[in-house]
């Protein structure tokens, strides 16, 4: 069976930032594009909690998908399974920097975030406990502190 193009990454040399980590042709001559947000280093730095992640996502994809310009092209925001980030697809042929100011608007918005978390309610999400608003800010922060307001070509590019 061949590997997914993700899964042939270094993850030993993978820093935190925002990569291209695929792109898909569609019926109609269409692409979307895959991007692999990285808020942790792989296996040198403990994963984000699911709790925090949980949240991310719950911030992330009620925010893009109502963001004026970019909302008719967000597809889908949801957590990698390693919890080290999570995964974007975007309609459209696009590039990292590309979304760069996007993700900075994100990721300040998690970080400044009040009030509450929205579809955190048992009837709307399958799992409402599991979320910690505290820690996803913290670590929206740290995200964009640390990598988005600086960003360097090799946060953009798969190593």
């Amino acid at each position: 069976m061949e590997k997914i193009a993700s899964f042939t990454i270094d993850h030993t040399k993978l820093l935190r930032g925002i990569y291209v980590s695929g792109k898909d042709k569609v019926e109609g001559g269409g692409t979307i594009t895959t991007f692999d947000i990285r808020m942790k280093l792989p296996n040198r730095e403990p994963a984000l909690s699911q709790s925090a992640l949980h949240t991310i996502e719950h911030l992330a994809a009620t925010f893009l998908r109502n963001h004026p310009v970019w909302g008719s092209k967000i597809l889908y925001w949801g957590p990698m399974g390693c919890c080290t980030g999570n995964n974007l697809l975007i309609q459209g042929d696009l590039e990292s920097k590309d979304i760069v100011p996007l993700m900075q608007e994100l990721f300040g918005f998690i970080a400044e975030f009040d009030g509450d978390i929205p579809g955190a309610s048992a009837m709307e999400c399958g799992n409402y406990m599991l979320n910690n608003l505290p820690m996803a800010k913290w670590e929206a922060r740290k995200f964009l502190v640390e990598v988005l307001n600086d960003i360097k070509p090799e946060n953009l590019i798969y190593p």
